[in-house]
C-alpha cells in the first residue's frame, strides 16, 4: 500500500521517477523500488519525498484506497497520458479525502444521487430532451431562471465534484465516472464558469440520459442539448427573444451569458434549437465569432468561476460536532496542524 501511494503522489505531482529522485537525491531505481515495495523507505526518506511532493507524511499511511470507474473525459484528442495521468492521480486523491471525511461521519451528511421519476424508458428525438432538462429542473425544485451555483447544485443531490488545478495549458475540459459507488464529476478549475458549467451539466446529461436514447442518437450529441437545456431552458429563451427573430445585437448575448451563465455560443445554439432564430443566421454569427476570434475567447467580461465549498463546511461541521480532531481535519484539508489552526482564526 505505501508504494502505491508513493505512486500516486508522484503522478499527482507530475513527477518522473528520475526527477523526484533528483529532488531528494535518489536513484529513479530506488525510486522504482519504493513504487514496487521492493524497497521500503526509512523515515528520513519518507520525510524527504512527503516535502518534495508537497504532502502530509500521513498520506502515505491512508487506507482508503479508491479507483475511478466507468470514466469518461471531456478533453483534446491530443492531451498527453502524462497530463491525464496526473489529473487522475490529483482526482483520486481528493476523492479519498472525501471517502475518508464521510467514514467519520456517523449518518452520512450528503444526499444519495437519484433520478428523477418519470423519466421516459427511450428517448427517440433531441427535442424529446427538452422536456427531461425540465424533469430534473422541476424535481430539484430549481424553477426556469438562473442556477446560481452549479456545483452547490449537484452536490445537494448527491454527485461528487472535485475541481482540479492539474490541466494548466488548457487541454482538459472534465471528467465523469464513479468513486466509492457514487457519482463523480471532476473538472479544471482554468477554464471561465460558462465553460465550467456547460461540463457540470454535459456530465449530468450522461447520468441522466445514459441507457435511454434511441440507437441512432448519439450520446454527446444529446448531453450536450441537455446541457444547453438545463442551463437555460426554452421558457427563458422564448420570454426574452421573443418566438422569431431575424436579427440579434451583440449585447443581447452577451447579456444573456451573465444572466444564465451559459458562453454566447452556447445561447446562440439554444435560440436555433428553440426555433427563435434559423439556421442561416447561426451560421452567419458563427462566420463572426470565428472571424473576431470569439471562438477562443467571448468579448466583455468572463463570467464567474465555479466554486467548491462543501467539503470545507463538511470539515468544519464534523470538527464542530467533535467527529474528530484538529490534527484530523488539517489532514483532510492538506495542510499543517499551524497552517490550520490560522485558517480557523478571523483577520
Amino acid at each position: 500500500m505505501l508504494g502505491k501511494r508513493i505512486q500516486l503522489a508522484r503522478k499527482a505531482a507530475g513527477f518522473s521517477l528520475e526527477y523526484l529522485g533528483q529532488q531528494i537525491g535518489l536513484s529513479k531505481m530506488t525510486i522504482s523500488k519504493f513504487e514496487r515495495g521492493v524497497q521500503t523507505p526509512s523515515s528520513k526518506q519518507l520525510l524527504a519525498l512527503a516535502k518534495a511532493l508537497q504532502v502530509r507524511t500521513e498520506y502515505f499511511f491512508r487506507t482508503q484506497h479508491l479507483n475511478i470507474e466507468s470514466v469518461e473525459y471531456r478533453k483534446r484528442a491530443n492531451t498527453p497520458k502524462k497530463l491525464l495521468d496526473k489529473i487522475q492521480a490529483c482526482i483520486l486523491e481528493q476523492a479519498e479525502r472525501w471517502e475518508t471525511l464521510l467514514t467519520l461521519y456517523p449518518t452520512q451528511p450528503i444526499n444519495q444521487f437519484q433520478l428523477p421519476d418519470g423519466l421516459p424508458d427511450q428517448i427517440q428525438t433531441m427535442d424529446e430532451i427538452e422536456i427531461i432538462a425540465d424533469t430534473v429542473r422541476d424535481a430539484w425544485q430549481l424553477g426556469r431562471n438562473l442556477i446560481p451555483d452549479m456545483i452547490d447544485t449537484l452536490e445537494a443531490h448527491g454527485i461528487l465534484v472535485i475541481v482540479t488545478d492539474k490541466d494548466d495549458v488548457g487541454k482538459f475540459d472534465g471528467l465523469a465516472g464513479t468513486v466509492g459507488g457514487k457519482p463523480m464529476i471532476s473538472l479544471s478549475q482554468h477554464w471561465p464558469g460558462d465553460r465550467q458549467r456547460f461540463t457540470l451539466s454535459h456530465e449530468l446529461g450522461h447520468l441522466v440520459l445514459h441507457e435511454r436514447l434511441a440507437d441512432d442518437l448519439n450520446e454527446e450529441q444529446a448531453c450536450n442539448r441537455f446541457a444547453g437545456a438545463f442551463l437555460l431552458p426554452q421558457q427563458a429563451v422564448l420570454a426574452v427573444f421573443g418566438q422569431h427573430r431575424n436579427a440579434l445585437e451583440q449585447q443581447e448575448l452577451y447579456l444573456l451569458k451573465h444572466e444564465f451563465g451559459l458562453s454566447m455560443a452556447g445561447c446562440l445554439f439554444r435560440l436555433q434549437q428553440c426555433g427563435v432564430i434559423s439556421e442561416a443566421l447561426l451560421k452567419q454569427w458563427h462566420r463572426l465569432f470565428s472571424k473576431n476570434g470569439w471562438r477562443k475567447q467571448e468579448p466583455g467580461d468572463a463570467y464567474p468561476a465555479e466554486q467548491t465549498v462543501f467539503f470545507k463546511q463538511l470539515i468544519y461541521r464534523g470538527l464542530a460536532e467533535g467527529y474528530f480532531g484538529e490534527a484530523k481535519a488539517a489532514e483532510l484539508l492538506g495542510m499543517s496542524l499551524l497552517e490550520f489552526h490560522q485558517q480557523r482564526q478571523f483577520v
